[in-house]
């Protein structure tokens, strides 16, 4: 079950919605304000990333490639799991 988060561009608050299935219909409103004016934003994962996070079935552990960009440096994860 995927949670999707966005911020009110009219209130600034952030708002959670939680999807049971692809098909399902969410009311896309925020919580605070009542108004349907949203942005997606990327949710922060929960993974450690120092000594002592557990390494995926390969024997890796996470890794990060960071990188020169138009806004300045990008820097892209590389998380262990599923595709």
């Amino acid at each position: 079950m995927p949670i999707y988060e966005f911020k009110c561009m009219d209130c600034e608050e952030f708002v959670e919605f939680l999807l049971k299935s692809a098909d399902e219909e969410v009311e896309m409103v925020c919580s605070k304000c009542k108004s349907e004016n949203l942005e997606r934003v990327i949710s922060a994962t929960n993974y450690s990333m120092g000594a002592g996070s557990t390494p995926s079935s390969s024997g890796q552990g996470a890794s990060s490639t960071t990188r020169k960009c138009s806004g300045g440096s990008c820097t892209t994860y590389d998380i262990p799991g599923p595709a």
